[in-house]
């Protein structure tokens, strides 16, 4: 298992580089209401307290810490991950929050602040998994199935970077919430989630054992906030992150949600 002072390096490696720049002068909205669309299914970075009922995680803290910098009010709204690109597209939501992966794909649809967070993608496995210990070892376990979103990078990289480049491959099943795949693996249903760091380490410290990350990174991803074509709002969410980063908020978070906190505790 990978341990939690590496965990942190790999998940927020971006955001504990030293930034020289002096914090600026941040942009008053006046009290506009922005609504934020989230899916609550990606612990740590949102997701439903199992104790309280409550919507928290890393992206709840820095929104809301990002609202008050700009003097703006935030009204959130769920929907799934498949709709959430297309919705936010279509102008149904101000604002989109999920551990979106920024690729160019997608900015042809929406636009992306800049990054908040650098992860890296790990293999999520049953605490007691023994056949395979790699992405090599995983796709010769001809047996093996893994478990995944359709469109979401973890789906790419178990076709492209594990598999043999086949969307269609029978060893991918298709799950609609990050949760659901994990679910399944736990029960058996598939042998492997493919995960950045920041949820792999929230469902292994919660599972007692029961589950492990193995082998080494397959790549790195960063993640942003997504906006309508045009929004208005990119430019004072990107000064916020700035600050942010240069004060050592984001910083704060990482601890709190990467370190500190305890899924399930």
């Amino acid at each position: 298992m990978i341990s939690r002072r590496l965990m942190l390096g790999a998940c927020a490696a971006v955001l504990l580089a030293p930034v020289a720049a002096a914090a600026q002068d941040l942009p008053d909205l006046g009290g506009r209401t922005v609504t934020v669309v989230t899916e609550n299914a990606y612990p740590p970075l949102q997701f439903i307290d199992p104790k309280t009922g409550n919507q928290i995680g890393w992206e709840y803290d820095a929104v809301a810490e990002i609202a008050d910098r700009l003097n703006m009010e935030v009204e959130y709204q769920n929907t799934s991950w498949d709709a959430m690109i297309q919705a936010v597209s279509d102008g149904q939501y101000d604002m989109g929050m999920t551990g979106i992966t920024i690729k160019e794909d997608r900015k042809e649809k929406v636009d992306f602040s800049d990054t908040y967070m650098r992860s890296e993608m790990f293999m999520l496995v049953r605490g007691d998994e023994d056949r395979f210990t790699d992405a090599a070892s995983f796709a010769a376990f001809e047996d093996g199935l893994v478990g995944a979103q359709a469109g979401t990078t973890p789906f790419y990289v178990a076709v492209y970077d594990v598999l043999d480049g086949d969307e269609a491959n029978p060893r991918i099943k298709l799950f609609e919430t990050f949760g659901a795949s994990v679910q399944a693996l736990k029960t058996g249903d598939v042998d492997l989630v493919l995960t950045d760091g920041t949820a792999g380490k929230g469902y292994v410290e919660a599972s007692d054992g029961g589950l492990k990350l193995v082998g080494d990174p397959l790549g790195t991803e960063d993640f942003g906030f997504i906006f309508p074509k045009g929004s208005d709002l990119v430019e004072p969410v990107n000064a916020v992150i700035a600050s942010m980063r240069a004060d050592g908020t984001l910083a704060a978070l990482n601890q709190k949600w990467f370190l500190d906190y305890k899924l399930g505790e």
